[in-house]
């Protein structure tokens, strides 16, 4: 049963309110029919991977942003299991280096874009500058731009500036051959309190908490209105973002690959063709190994 992905999708100058994203939406599936159709879209999958990555013309960047325990890792795990490994890289980010500070905030995730005919995978990404650092704009001041030595400073317009680098960056890269899609797993603060003590509970999964994921679970509210702003200003029809209903994990894990399957399928991509010349070379090659005794 093949799910309807725009329904995910945020069109371009929508302004969103994540209240009217249904966290626990499956459709029609139950969870075991949601892992046979997983099974099959993963083999779709790695029929387009071998084609993408053949013709070498094209990259494909895609995005995750969530906030803690959404499934980001687990997502990204399913995924690139139905991928080849040599064909894909994977980058998170975390708190930028003093390298990266003494940078523009996108220098670091220029850096880390896939090249020709690979799939390149950013675990958090240049959007954390318009997220964390809005719920905390303290943190910006670490950059040391010249005009903003002070939070008085960091107002809405400054915001407004940084949609429309990030716009632009999208813009650029698009023009160049790389098609960006960006994925929001859109997780209830229930089942966020939920997973939490599960990774308290189990001692095999301890290793994944932080405190400090508590405490950012303080400023809820103000993260929900940073990702809709965020989401708002800068889904456009080159680089949209899709939020994903994350409370089933095997949903949203289903979701994310039809979304990444169709891409790669409309994008339409064929085998390299040889030349006359080189097919000549390759006849003459078969005739002598079948020469061969």
């Amino acid at each position: 049963m093949k799910t309807n992905t725009t329904k995910y999708r945020v069109k371009a100058g929508e302004k969103i309110k994540l209240k009217n994203f249904d966290t626990t939406y499956k459709g029609h599936l139950e969870k075991q029919t949601g892992k046979v159709e997983l099974a099959i879209v993963k083999e779709n999958l790695d029929q387009f991977q071998e084609v993408f990555y053949a013709a070498n013309s094209n990259a494909l960047l895609i995005i995750f942003q969530a906030m803690d325990a959404a499934g980001k890792d687990s997502t990204i795990e399913h995924v690139m299991s139905g991928l080849n490994p040599q064909g894909c890289q994977v980058f998170s980010f975390k708190t930028p280096t003093a390298e990266e500070y003494d940078h523009d905030f996108l220098w670091r995730h220029y850096k880390a874009l896939p090249e020709r005919g690979r799939i390149g995978i950013h675990n958090r990404s240049h959007y954390e500058s318009v997220l964390v650092c809005k719920v905390h704009p303290e943190y910006v001041l670490n950059e040391r731009l010249p005009d903003y030595d002070n939070l008085d400073k960091i107002d809405h317009g400054f915001w407004k500036r940084r949609y429309e680098s990030i716009r632009n960056f999208e813009r650029h890269l698009t023009e160049n051959g790389i098609t960006v899609l960006k994925f929001f797993l859109h997780v209830s603060k229930d089942e966020q309190k939920k997973r939490f003590l599960k990774r308290i509970e189990n001692p095999a999964k301890n290793w994944k908490f932080s405190s400090n994921d508590v405490k950012e679970r303080a400023f809820w509210d103000k993260y929900m209105n940073a990702y809709e702003d965020a989401i708002s200003e800068t889904s456009t029809d080159y680089a949209p973002w899709y939020v994903i209903p994350a409370d089933k994990k095997w949903y949203a894990r289903l979701a994310v690959s039809q979304v990444i399957a169709e891409t790669l399928e409309q994008m339409n991509l064929k085998f390299p063709v040889l030349s006359d010349d080189e097919k000549r070379k390759l006849d003459a090659t078969k005739q002598a190994l079948l020469a061969e005794k």
